[in-house]
This record gives structure tokens, sequence and C-alpha cells, in this order.
């Protein structure tokens, strides 16, 4: 079962009210409004996906006729039909490349990663921990995403986050950052919106 959490504040009341799992959900919501990223028929990744608020409203967007698959190293609740969910750690690319192999998609159009990792209440140690996952997931995407796709992926900024992006930007055709209103008040996070060549 999916972890129960107090609705603590208006996000989590909202996603508590609205039948969401998380409240991170309206951080896809936001992003999805300014980057026009989900379409109907859309075949979607999610890295890091429990408990699967992500995977609800990538499901709804892209339709019957769309295809999302979750990847999380927990086991995550049914969503749809047309959601399929992996217990799988993200950061071992051959077993993601053999999962996406086995459902039949040699190529996605978006992949989201809302990964976070466990943190240790050190901030540098957390933050470069965000950033080998960010790397991981940006490895993925590369392989993984048809020409044209998208990926978007939240960093924990700090020291590693700057030669990141730069990074980044070498490796896509577009690569742009934003803040969204659902993230906690004094968080470290942002969101990276990459577009592969």
């Amino acid at each position: 079962m999916p972890k129960a959490y107090v609705p603590n504040d208006k996000w989590s009341r909202r996603a508590s009210e609205e039948g969401y799992r998380a409240r991170s959900v309206y951080k896809l919501m936001e992003l999805d409004e300014r980057f026009r990223l989900l379409k109907k028929g859309m075949r979607v990744l999610d890295l890091g996906a429990s408990p699967g608020s992500w995977l609800q409203y990538a499901a709804a967007q892209v339709g019957t006729k769309g295809t999302v698959l979750g990847i999380d190293l927990k086991e995550i609740e049914p969503v749809a039909r047309h959601v399929a969910t992996e217990v799988a750690d993200i950061t071992d690319a051959t077993q993601v490349e053999k999962i996406l192999a086995a459902h039949g998609l040699p190529e996605i159009d978006l992949v989201l990663s809302d990964l976070a990792p466990n943190t240790s209440g050190i901030k540098d140690i957390d933050q470069w921990r965000s950033i080998e996952l960010s790397q991981a997931v940006s490895a993925i995407a590369q392989h993984a995403l048809k020409p044209g796709g998208t990926c978007v992926m939240k960093i924990l900024r700090g020291a590693d986050f700057d030669p990141f992006l730069a990074e980044a930007k070498r490796s896509w055709d577009s690569v742009r950052t934003a803040q969204v209103e659902a993230s906690r008040d004094r968080s470290r996070e942002i969101y990276v919106v990459m577009q592969k060549r």
C-alpha cells in the first residue's frame, strides 16, 4: 500500500481531496502547463515513480491510446489499465533497458523523474546524491528518448548543480530550468527540462 501522509499543507490537502497519491502531482501539472509536456497517445517513462501521483496525472493526459511505465525501488499500487509499473533500481541502466524492451518501448516520447535521494541531513552529501540520480536519469533518457523527445527531472541545487547543468547543455539540444509553486518553502529543488537532439 502507498505510504499514508498527513495532509499538512494546502497542496497535500488538495491532493487528498482530489484523489492523488501525493502533493507532487501539482508540480507536474504546473510543468505540463508551462512546457506543454503531455499529449494524447504519448509513451511516457516515469523514473522513481512511487507512490504514483505523476503516473495518475500522466495516464489521464495521454489517454488510453498512450502508454505510461513507472519504475521505482518500491512496489506501486495499480494506477490504470494503460499504466505498467516495475520494481527496479534506475541506476542499473541494463536492467532499465531490459524493462523497456519487455514492454515493447524501444522509444519514449517523454521521461519524467521526481526522484530525490534518501536524505542524510548533510546538505552536500544529499545534493551530490541528487546529482548522481540525475546523471542516471539523463543517461537513460538519452538512450530511450526518440529524437525530439523531452526529459524532465528534479535536482537539488548546490555546489554540483552548475557543472551538471553545463554538461547537460553540451549533451542536449535545449535545456531549461523551472521552479514550481508547489515546492515546499525553502526547498532547494529545481526542475530541468531537456530536449533531445
